[in-house]
């Protein structure tokens, strides 16, 4: 088993693919067969797979959550960081904060048009942390 935690660059509202971030501990692990586990130590931001081919899909997949989860909403009584806090939250919760992927011949076992991808729900840059777990 082998475990490491990244510090991932600030980054602001968005989707970021952090797919070889996460591969090059798999390959460091020197596990061939088994199990990766992923955890993002924050609750205003996620983690999902989602596709890598279509940029759309992304672009929708935002603007699905700008519609359904808008900033500002005058409903929340959280809004200690800004009109951003309480949708990030909120986002954060309908997705996940970790994933788990199969390790096969040293290396993720995703799909062909997959990668995962760090679900940044605040605007302004902030610094994340996953642990990433090898067994």
């Amino acid at each position: 088993m082998n475990t490491a935690t990244l510090r991932l660059p600030p980054a602001s509202r968005g989707l970021h693919d952090i797919t070889e971030d996460v591969a090059d501990v798999v390959v460091a692990s020197g596990v061939t067969e088994g199990l990766c586990h992923v955890f993002l130590q924050h609750t205003s931001a996620s983690l999902i797979i989602q596709e890598n081919a279509d940029p759309d899909v992304l672009s929708d997949m935002l603007d699905w959550f700008a519609k359904h989860v808008p900033d500002g909403d005058p409903a929340y009584r959280h809004r200690d960081e800004g009109p951003d806090d309480m949708p990030s939250h909120i986002r954060a919760a309908l997705t996940q904060p970790s994933l788990l992927v199969p390790v096969r011949s040293g290396q993720l076992a995703l799909g062909t048009w997959q990668a995962i991808y760090l679900f940044e729900h605040r605007h302004a840059p902030h610094e994340r942390r996953l642990v990433v777990t090898v067994f």
